[in-house]
């Protein structure tokens, strides 16, 4: 967000926020300098039509959706799989049908490597063979999935599908960052929370995996290389032009945002205790349902298409992400 205001854009939020904070968009309309109608909150649900609906009627100018909202926990999503499918599937569709009353077909999607499931091989490529080993990334599939079924049925449409990789780190300010509600259910906020002492220790989820160290192996992508994925799909999406019958040039298009690079458990520990300057407290647990042993992307597509590459190290994730937790002990609570 932050960055497509930098780059003269006018954007409409809606959020719920359900594990989110209003003071993170005062600080991002600090930091961007932007002028009061640059920015505009509304506190909506997805799955509510009504509300949703009466926005793209408040902003008939509204010419593209980058779509975040969604519950991304994969563990909940074990315990609680109908939670997710009415919040994810049921927020998607709702937006959706606005977007598509309102004549707005170009879509960026928030799609995650969980479609990818447990990898036959690495790295992944966007050919690479999609299932899920959850149901939050089985939500993030069949969203996939309904958008290819909308764009076979109106080709029209522009979508592209942004395949995270793991975004972690923070803005390099210390202004914002990622702040959860109640326990961080991904790895560096529980990390940066034990570092500030919230935590006693992390819990790591299976030391028997089939990797060098035996923990689980990702590719760690900075936020603000995930901030510069969207900018250049939003830039991608502008340029698209309708052929024949009114077809996008464009289409229905998966991309994987991430760094090529997969580093362990282990090794973030070791990496956020550098940046913190203090060891970190952890002890070894079974393995968690729905996780996996290695996953780390082929970004090559994304810079062949969007003419996009992840910049940032390991040592500026885990620095900046050290940054904002300890100039924010309470996330955006102590503003």
């Amino acid at each position: 967000m932050l960055q497509l205001l930098q780059a003269g854009y006018h954007i409409v939020v809606a959020d719920n926020l359900d594990n989110s904070s209003e003071e993170s968009l005062r600080r991002v309309r600090k930091l961007s300098g932007c002028v009061e109608e640059a920015l505009v909150f509304r506190e909506l649900d997805l799955v509510d039509a009504a509300a949703v609906g009466a926005v793209f009627k408040e902003f008939p100018a509204i010419y593209s959706c980058v779509h975040f909202a969604g519950l991304k926990a994969v563990g909940e999503s074990v315990a609680k799989p109908l939670r997710y499918y009415q919040n994810n599937l049921v927020g998607t569709l709702v937006l959706l049908e606005a977007m598509a009353a309102a004549g707005c077909k170009r879509i960026i999607f928030s799609s995650s490597a969980t479609v990818y499931g447990d990898p036959e091989t690495v790295p992944i490529t966007e050919a690479s063979r999609l299932t899920a080993t959850n149901p939050y990334g089985r939500t993030k599939l069949f969203i996939e999935e309904m958008l290819r079924d909308l764009h076979a049925s109106d080709p029209a449409w522009s979508i592209l599908l942004l395949r995270y990789f793991n975004p972690v780190g923070a803005h390099e300010s210390g202004e914002i960052g990622e702040d959860p509600h109640g326990i961080p259910n991904n790895l560096v906020p529980y990390i940066a929370q034990v570092a500030i002492g919230k935590r006693e220790k992390l819990s790591i989820f299976g030391s028997d995996w089939p990797t060098p160290d035996g923990t689980g192996v990702r590719d760690y992508l900075h936020v603000e290389d995930l901030a510069a994925g969207h900018l250049a799909a939003q830039r991608k999406l502008e340029g698209v032009t309708l052929g024949e019958g009114g077809a996008s040039d464009l289409g229905c298009t998966p991309v994987n945002l991430g760094t090529g690079t997969g580093y362990s458990v282990l090794e973030m520990v070791a990496a956020f205790g550098k940046a913190c300057g203090k060891e970190l407290a952890y002890a070894l647990a079974d393995r968690r349902s729905g996780d996996i042993a290695t996953c780390y992307a082929n970004p090559a597509f994304a810079k062949e298409l969007l003419g996009w590459e992840a910049t940032r190290t390991l040592d500026d994730m885990c620095s900046s992400a050290w940054r904002w937790q300890s100039q924010n002990p309470d996330g955006y609570g102590d503003a």
